[in-house]
């Protein structure tokens, strides 16, 4: 009996160690035929990711695998070699699955300061909900900057102006990647301009209140802007006087409402009409008129 267990154990290691020479013989052969594939084909293996990368992960074996890829569209700065990647450098930009791995988007290092080009710098911006889009702008955006401020001299008129067109969010708060997408609360926008457009801000910031306006990424159109006031507003052209502070004069006599009647004509040479001294009226009976002094007191 045991000489029959150490028979079929002895056969069972014998086919597990077969089935192992296999699959490496299996997998072997396939690594080699991509290599002559390649090599027929003028292809060369470039790295690429088997996963989505966000900002900062960290590249190992695990998520970085070796593809064929045409020669001649082979892009600047794609890694061919598997044996850097031991978990010491990080994505610096978000990388899709299945897209090759440039020297452009990896580092030693997560820091923002790595996606800055040349010549270029971050600057960020006080935002609030309304002023950052409600929380819709994020990093990968492009925003117009306007700042409204007071005329100096205007009588709290104020003006709104577009500052800068254009402008490339490159984070909001502390997140630097643009696969989220999620409306947040925000404070802080980190936008990329040069020196001269750096200050711009720098200057506007302390001025008045800025505003980011969402603009599509493909619209390149730039300068058509125009500075917008009080007065542009609906009702913004009404002025109103202001009130005097000198005493008003006596106000007019009013003139009574009823009307005079006509003086009575003189009678004979040397004799004078009556003299009344209130309103009267012209009473006629027939042909003959006479005058009657009107009493104010009577109903």
């Amino acid at each position: 009996m045991e000489r029959r267990n150490i028979i079929i154990i002895g056969v069972a290691v014998v086919f597990g160690l077969l089935a192992v020479y296999l699959a490496n013989a299996y997998f072997s052969g396939v690594e080699a035929q991509q290599e002559r594939v390649a090599e027929e084909q003028q292809l060369v293996r470039v790295a690429v990711a088997t996963q989505d990368l966000d900002f900062g992960s960290a590249l190992t074996a695990e998520n970085v695998r070796l593809v064929n890829w045409p020669a001649q569209s082979v892009p600047t700065g794609a890694i061919t070699d598997l044996s850097r990647f031991a978990g010491t450098d990080v994505a610096i930009r978000p990388i899709a699955q299945g897209e090759p791995i440039l020297q452009s988007r990896i580092s030693t290092r997560a820091v923002l300061s790595e996606n800055i080009p040349e010549d270029m710098r971050a600057v960020t911006i006080p935002v609030n909900e309304v002023a950052g889009v409600a929380g819709f702008v994020t990093p990968g955006d492009v925003v117009d900057v306007f700042m409204t401020r007071t005329i100096p001299g205007g009588e709290d008129e104020k003006v709104t102006a577009v500052i800068l067109e254009n402008v490339q969010v490159i984070a909001i708060d502390r997140r630097a990647s643009e696969n989220s997408t999620e409306p947040q609360e925000l404070k802080m926008a980190t936008l990329l301009v040069d020196q001269f457009n750096a200050q711009k801000l720098a200057l506007a910031t302390e001025s008045g209140r800025l505003t980011l306006a969402l603009r599509n990424v493909e619209n390149q159109t730039t300068g058509a802007t125009q500075m917008v006031t009080t007065r542009d507003l609906p009702g913004g052209r009404l002025r109103y006087a202001s009130r005097s502070t000198a005493p008003s004069s006596a106000p007019a006599p009013r003139t009574p409402a009823y009307r005079a009647a006509p003086s009575a004509p003189a009678s004979a040479a040397g004799s004078t009409a009556p003299s009344y001294g209130g309103p009267t009226m012209l009473i006629y009976r027939g042909t003959d008129g006479a005058r009657q002094e009107v009493n104010r007191g009577s109903n």
